[in-house]
């Protein structure tokens, strides 16, 4: 069965400004390409995505749109801007969104975005890339994402104001191509697997047991 992964980009730019994340995005999408990996990205500043930790705020909320496409596709991956030393608040806001998966669990206990697979790309000028795709992992592998090795890359120029992606040739980058290779071949391969394995934890029945050995309620 072909595999799909969804971009979501991060930046505080709307369209059609142009967004060195986006530039970033492009190079990775034509690595999917060659695996016959489909893929897609949404700009997330074009959207009404409300503040709030569910799946649907209400009124002119555009989350629940946004995360219908993150249910239809394999493999997800957060693409941001490095703001302050860390990620952008688009991305900070995808994580609390994220959140309101875990009231949608199946009979297993498992959430929507189980036996999807999660990845990362930052961009920027200054420090703080690293610190975003710890974050993010985290974020990721907690809200049921698996996360396969490498599964990061980024593009980071000289300290201090400076050219940003396009205007300094981040995509000749030897590291940051290697490292996007690396994180989308090994997407691809654990999202494979995922499709014909999936993970058979019944965590329903596993919060039982935990019971079981446990002196507190919650």
């Amino acid at each position: 069965m072909a595999l799909s992964a969804l971009f979501l980009n991060c930046t505080l730019k709307k369209s059609p400004e142009t967004s060195n994340t986006e530039a970033f995005i492009g190079v990775a999408r034509k690595m999917f390409a060659e695996l016959q990996v489909a893929t897609k990205s949404l700009r997330l500043a074009d959207y009404n995505i409300a503040m709030g930790n569910t799946s649907n705020e209400g009124d002119a909320d555009q989350w629940p749109e946004i995360l219908e496409q993150i249910k239809q596709h394999d493999m997800l991956v957060i693409a941001s801007p490095i703001w302050r030393g860390d990620r952008s608040s688009v991305a900070k806001v995808v994580a609390e969104r994220l959140d309101g998966i875990w009231e949608e669990t199946d009979d297993k206990g498992q959430y929507p975005t189980y036996n999807k697979v999660g990845g990362v790309m930052i961009d920027g000028n200054e420090d703080g890339a690293k610190k975003a795709i710890a974050s993010i992992l985290f974020d990721l592998s907690e809200q049921g994402f698996s996360i396969p090795v490498n599964a990061f890359s980024y593009y980071v120029g000289k300290a201090g104001p400076g050219p940003a992606y396009i205007e300094a040739g981040g995509n000749r980058h030897l590291f940051t191509n290697k490292m996007l290779y690396n994180m989308v071949y090994n997407m691809t391969h654990l999202a494979q697997i995922l499709q014909q394995n999936p993970y058979p934890a019944d965590l329903n029945e596993l919060t039982q047991k935990a019971k079981k050995i446990s002196d507190t309620s919650d």
